[in-house]
């Protein structure tokens, strides 16, 4: 031992970079469980705004001219590139917007297919006051949000799939449809409209 230099300790050498190697390793777990938990809770949050998404364009289609094609993009928060804020797989094109009658027989609502919806607000209301329990009387307001089909005339509704931002792990996490029926009230009806054919 030299008189300018301290003694070290015999296993000081051996254990060089074990901090570093230790570290590396537990940062590898702890990432991964905080990516893990940010997004359980982005799943959470798109489970919880899809039925607030579907609640407010039921209620904007109850009140707005039939298929008015601005009601999707305010029931998503008016998403400026048409996408939900922070719900990925969700847009505007995804929020569908259905009319039903109610069937006098068993007094259930029933899907009108478009071939067979009233043109105008002042058409549904004749015909309304003419069969109330008609195929083309609108009675509710149906919205729901469905994966993209390629059979747009059907009544048909598939589920999203969650897709994770940071996909390390893919789950097939299929998103709630969130369906919302509401009473179908002027249908953007102003007195004095004109009749429609």
């Amino acid at each position: 031992m030299s008189a300018t230099k301290p003694p070290r300790p015999p296993h000081s050498t051996r254990q060089s970079g074990v901090v570093a190697v230790e570290f590396a390793l537990l940062a590898v777990i702890f990432f991964s469980v905080m990516f893990c938990m940010l997004e359980v809770g982005r799943a959470m949050y798109l489970w919880n705004t899809l039925q607030e998404v579907t609640r407010r364009a039921a209620r904007a289609a109850a009140v707005s001219a039939i298929g008015d094609p601005g009601l999707s993009q305010s029931a998503i928060f008016d998403g400026a590139d048409g996408k939900l804020p922070m719900g990925s797989p969700v847009t505007a094109a995804n929020i569908r917007i259905d009319y039903l009658s109610l069937g006098a027989a068993d007094l259930t609502p029933s899907w009108i297919p478009a071939g067979l919806l009233p043109g105008c607000a002042a058409r549904n209301r004749i015909n309304c006051i003419n069969n109330p329990n008609g195929t083309s009387c609108i009675r509710f307001v149906r919205a729901r949000v469905c994966a993209p089909s390629a059979d747009a005339g059907s009544d048909t509704c598939d589920p999203l799939t969650f897709t994770p931002i940071l996909p390390l792990i893919s789950l097939p996490l299929p998103l709630p449809v969130s369906t919302t029926v509401a009473r179908a009230e002027t249908l953007g009806y102003r007195p004095g409209d004109a009749l429609c054919p």
